[in-house]
């Protein structure tokens, strides 16, 4: 007589070790995703994380968008707009199409300080006069915490600011 087997289930859950070995990502990456939201999952009766299939295309999305350089914060705000379902190709093209104008920000910053940085490379110190970089004693401080002048999305400062 053939053995019987249990029925499987038409679309079987992944364990996050398959998770982490489809996706590409590590196991703790996976749990710090979950913490955040970003991604979820079910407790077996063994109480082990299952995950659906949706999880890959949702990971995908978020490594892409990190990627280009959208924050973290960013994508948990744009996945919140889709529920738990996998991202579509239409919700790409929506969410993408919203972070274009500060991504193309950020690369106009980006180039700038690539033209501009062989004479920092150079001198180790930031501190020639031509540098738009440069900061004598540390004048910028006032304007409160973090790098002013290279502050994406702000133009550089005058050359004779903060001097």
């Amino acid at each position: 007589m053939a053995e019987q087997h249990p029925q499987r289930e038409a679309h079987p859950s992944l364990s996050v070790g398959e998770v982490a070995r489809r996706s590409g990502v590590a196991v703790s990456t996976l749990h710090f995703y979950e913490t955040r939201g970003l991604i979820a999952s079910t407790r077996s009766a063994g109480n082990q994380r299952r995950y659906t299939r949706d999880v890959l295309r949702r990971i995908a999305f978020i490594r892409v968008a990190q990627r280009v350089g959208v924050s973290l914060a960013e994508i948990e705000a744009a996945l919140a707009t889709l529920g738990s379902g996998a991202p579509s190709r239409d919700d790409w093209a929506r969410l993408s199409a919203a972070w274009r104008h500060d991504l193309d920000q950020r690369m106009a910053q980006l180039k700038k300080l690539r033209d501009t940085l062989d004479d920092c490379i150079g001198c180790g110190c930031l501190s020639l006069e031509r540098c738009w970089l440069r900061n004598p004693q540390d004048k910028l401080a006032g304007k409160g915490p973090g790098p002013h002048r290279l502050w994406i999305g702000k133009p550089a400062p005058e050359e004779g600011d903060a001097q």
